[in-house]
């Protein structure tokens, strides 16, 4: 995540086969490409309850300002 990043919220996922922007509520690919095994593991780490929190929080400290 970057600081005044747009919206929808999202994470950068990033991999030797993937460059893509993942929807933090859907988890749906909404930019770029990414390897299904990278998405997989994204997908099952972010929907930890700990790591949603996580990604939710870091979106509203990054974008106070918004």
């Amino acid at each position: 995540m970057y600081a005044g990043d747009h919206n929808p919220p999202h994470f950068h996922l990033r991999g030797p086969n993937s460059r893509a922007l993942v929807d933090i509520v859907t988890l749906e690919v909404i930019a770029g490409q990414a390897s299904r095994s990278d998405l997989e593991e994204a997908r099952t780490w972010a929907r930890r309850a700990e790591n949603q929190a996580v990604l939710i929080a870091e979106r509203r400290r990054l974008n106070e300002r918004e």
